[in-house]
């Protein structure tokens, strides 16, 4: 059994988690600081989201040094004490790592534009002559994948995300071996494991060909099926993930895999496979699509999870990876809104769904300041986004008549940006997070601080203590699961360990009951209203329970 099959891991942004020098970004010696408050809520693994030296671009998934820290996080020596500090704790780190592209500021980019007689231009991918883009395909940051080569070439590089970010030619040996090395040169600093960020994007399609669609071909169209989980992936990946394994057995490979299906989860994560130990999946989350407004661009619409559907995909995942990897469990993250803002309208359904969640077989991944229910900021104007595509979206939405400041509030709901605030400590000046002016401002939702939750028994770190206290035991961690066949306004499971059996009940909506299996049952956990008579289970309005079958032991 490895470290990570038990892990409970805490995504931590560090820009918004804690400031220590008063230049309104978070670093790595505030993060240190707060290592007491991580190990008292319970956590076993970090997952730090990039601190490489970067132009911050894309909030340091742009990297331009893989060995150097960004001046803006600390130093080096501040990221060895950092993992040494950690390591004291008894908490792994994870270190977020960018394998797809780099900044257009690293080195092998600068020395790529000299020309075809750079030793590096083929490690990023150039194609195309006279300035023409090789095909039509779309970058997930808007236009075109394509960008014209600034040397003069006449040839177009290739960026599968902002033009400033090109992607790297991992057909090229020379490539996957150079990131093997900045792997190494991590897992020998301490590191436990890497998430690997956009693993499955390595691989393209023959790069001039159009993807059919039925704009004019002029115009750029995600092409996903010729840039994401092509049979390459998992070829190239094989012998880097195999060097890492061999080199530090211990170490945990978590992959981004966001547009994987279960199929291919279990791929790549199969224990013969020699790839990834866990993945993390976007397509945990159907949308209900029915209340959308045509008149409106649907990407900064409010998407609601479609519950039913999600307690169908929740089954697939579960069953599929049963006895051959551990799904990660998750609400949120960086790349979307925070639970509550998403999903949730209400703290205590916060709770509900947490436990439904996190109680499940897997590994769950609690985004930094989801255990006090945070919410997304409302940033001030379509400015304060940096993405062209807030911009547009805004433009299209007024000119359907919707006012700007409406439109601008939509997307505060929908957007990633406004779900990375500020971590609030306390209830001063800043609430605690810097000195300085926070990288990122907004309007907040009212929410207690950590300080003022840590007094509080009944609050929502309270409950989340709680909650992975649970997670822990080995009837949460190695039972069986089982969904339990109910209406659509009830989400039932078991867990079960030997004579052990806990049933996890939450309501989707409105008061519902329920019939739980044979014997007699206390209570182990609570959010809302729940009664209980008989086998008969009566969950208020977005009520949750866990209950432990009496007389067994784990």
């Amino acid at each position: 059994m490895a470290w990570y099959d038990h892990a409970i891991i805490y995504q931590l942004y560090p820009k918004s988690f804690q400031d220590s020098n008063g230049d309104g970004i978070g670093d790595l010696n505030g993060i240190r600081a707060r290592i007491p408050y991580l190990k008292a809520l319970g956590i076993t693994a970090v997952w730090l989201n990039p601190v490489f030296t970067s132009p911050q671009v894309d909030n340091g998934y742009d990297v331009a040094n893989y060995y150097a820290i960004d001046p803006t996080m600390g130093t080096m020596a501040d990221m060895d004490a950092l993992i040494a500090a950690f390591h004291a704790a008894g908490i792994h780190v994870i270190l977020d790592f960018v394998l797809n592209h780099t900044s257009d500021q690293h080195p092998w980019f600068q020395d790529a534009l000299r020309g075809a007689d750079s030793l590096y231009r083929d490690y990023y991918i150039f194609a195309g002559h006279e300035g023409k883009r090789p095909s039509n395909w779309g970058s997930f940051f808007g236009g075109s994948v394509w960008a014209p080569d600034p040397s003069g070439s006449g040839q177009s590089y290739f960026h599968l995300f902002d033009r400033r970010m090109p992607d790297l030619n991992w057909a090229n040996p020379e490539v996957r071996h150079a990131m093997g090395d900045v792997a190494d040169y991590w897992l020998q600093k301490g590191v436990d494991g890497l998430r690997l960020d956009a693993f499955i994007h390595i691989a393209k399609a023959k790069l001039d060909q159009d993807f059919p669609d039925a704009v004019p071909a002029a115009t750029p169209v995600l092409a996903e099926p010729f840039y994401a989980n092509l049979p390459q992936v998992q070829t190239w990946l094989r012998p880097f993930c195999r060097r890492l394994k061999t080199d530090y057995p211990d170490v945990f490979l978590l992959g981004e895999a966001a547009s994987a299906n279960v199929n291919l989860a279990a791929a790549y994560t199969a224990p013969d496979a020699g790839l990834m130990d866990s993945v993390v999946t976007f397509r945990y989350f159907p949308d209900d699509l029915s209340g959308l407004d045509p008149q409106l661009p649907t990407q900064y619409q409010e998407h609601p999870l479609d519950l039913p559907a999600f307690k169908q995909t929740q089954a697939v995942w579960q069953q599929t990876l049963a006895g051959l990897a551990q799904p990660t469990l998750y609400w949120s993250n960086h790349d979307m809104p925070r639970l509550g803002t998403r999903v949730a309208h209400s703290a205590q359904q916060a709770q509900s769904l947490a436990m439904l969640m996190y109680l499940q077989r897997g590994l769950p991944i609690i985004y930094y300041g989801e255990e006090l229910g945070l919410t997304n900021l409302q940033l001030p104007d379509a400015a304060a986004f940096g993405d062209p595509t807030v911009t547009a979206f805004v433009t299209e939405a007024t000119a359907a008549g919707m006012t700007p400041e409406a439109a601008v509030k939509l997307v505060s709901t929908t957007h990633k940006l406004p779900a990375r605030g500020p971590m609030p400590w306390d209830d001063g000046a800043q609430r605690g997070f810097t000195t300085g002016t926070p990288w990122l401002t907004g309007a907040a939702a009212p929410v207690a601080s950590v300080a003022a939750q840590a007094a509080d028994p009944t609050s929502s770190l309270a409950f989340y203590q709680q909650l992975i206290a649970l997670k822990k035991r080995p009837l949460f961690q190695d039972g069986d699961y089982h969904l339990l066949t109910t209406a659509e306004t009830s989400y039932v499971y078991t867990r079960q360990l030997g004579s052990a059996l806990a049933v996890v009940a939450v309501a989707l909506g409105a008061t519902t009951t329920v019939t739980l299996p044979q014997g007699h049952y206390h209570a182990l956990l609570t959010s809302g209203a729940v009664h209980l008579a008989g086998p008969q289970l009566t969950l208020g309005e977005d009520a949750g329970v866990v209950l432990i079958r009496e007389g067994a032991i784990e």
